[in-house]
């Protein structure tokens, strides 16, 4: 299944600045190993060392956030976006 990943601009630098780019899978972990295998060292920045998804980093399959859905075995559709998204802290 081919999907669309949205980029943030911090991991832009492993996309070559591309802001949007294309992957392979059929869930979010099959997805985010597609997209490694072509921008290597970009998973490590969106999962953590124990493979879960970072604290501070959602991920979005088309509108839901996947830690409400089945997190890394969301299923991506063929055509889906994800979307990539740091949390940002204020005060």
């Amino acid at each position: 299944m081919s999907v669309s990943v949205r980029i943030p601009t911090i991991l832009r630098t492993y996309t070559g600045g591309e802001s949007e780019v294309s992957a392979e899978g059929d869930t979010l972990a099959a997805v985010l190993d597609d997209l490694d295998a072509s921008y290597a060292g970009i998973k490590g920045r969106i999962l953590d060392e124990a493979g879960k998804l970072r604290r501070f980093v959602n991920v979005y399959v088309g509108n839901d956030d996947v830690r409400f859905l089945d997190e890394l075995d969301t299923p991506t559709p063929d055509g889906v976006q994800i979307s990539v998204i740091p949390a940002v802290a204020g005060g």
